[in-house]
């Protein structure tokens, strides 16, 4: 149960820092192309084999933000189908730190967890702040990226 006038249920407290099953993602070069098509990106790095084979990188590796597509559903769902008293959900913004290119064929494992929960006064009244983290790993075991995604329930 939460404390009087808290948004923060007992059941959302025994969330932090549980870590996820893990998901598993085969990149492919489609993929990348039709992502960075998406967002309107034409750097050759991820939209032509000819000319990223010419880079440092050796070929085509997928863009910064091409993390956002391998999502961990389960985890993703948690935010959704959660019961709490604040039933409106918002973004409030991603953070990503990149270590390694993903690449065409990469084995992408995503797992995550609820790093964190703030409650706020917000202009329409008390509010959770949720940050969750996920950790992508390629196929060799070395971390790629994290990402840190805010939730806002209101």
């Amino acid at each position: 149960m939460a404390q009087a006038g808290s948004l923060v249920t007992d059941e959302l407290k025994k969330l932090v820092g549980v870590e996820s099953e893990p998901e598993v993602w085969e990149i492919e070069k489609g993929a990348i192309v039709k992502f960075a098509q998406s967002v309107g990106d034409t750097n050759p790095l991820w939209n032509d084999p000819d000319e990223s084979s010419k880079t440092c990188y050796g070929g085509m590796i997928a863009p910064p933000t091409f993390t956002s597509m391998l999502r961990n559903e389960k985890l993703y769902d948690t935010i959704f189908e959660l019961d709490l008293p604040a039933k409106r959900v918002l973004n409030a913004g991603n953070e990503i730190e990149f270590f390694e290119p993903i690449r065409p064929g990469d084995i992408i494992t995503v797992t995550g967890k609820l790093a964190n929960i703030a409650e706020r006064e917000g202009s329409v009244g008390r509010m959770l702040v949720l940050t969750f983290e996920y950790t992508y790993k390629n196929q060799t075991g070395k971390v790629v990226s994290i990402g840190r995604n805010n939730i806002i329930r209101y």
